[in-house]
């Protein structure tokens, strides 16, 4: 999940930023390759009290 949300987000960030060039694909893997590690580790650090935090909130 931190992957499609991370690649989908990096690259709307970067086309708002940027535009659309011809050297879009890279510079939106290389965005995408500095999001995802902080995007997994912190959906594994924030992912169990968040969903402590959705259950409690739905009963």
């Amino acid at each position: 999940m931190s992957g499609v949300l991370s690649l989908l987000m990096s690259c709307w960030i970067l086309y708002i930023n940027l535009g659309y060039s011809s050297h879009f694909f890279a510079l939106w893997m290389k965005a995408w390759g500095l999001a995802w590690p902080p995007a997994l580790v912190i959906s594994f650090l924030a992912g169990p009290s968040l969903l402590h935090l959705a259950q409690k909130l739905s009963k």
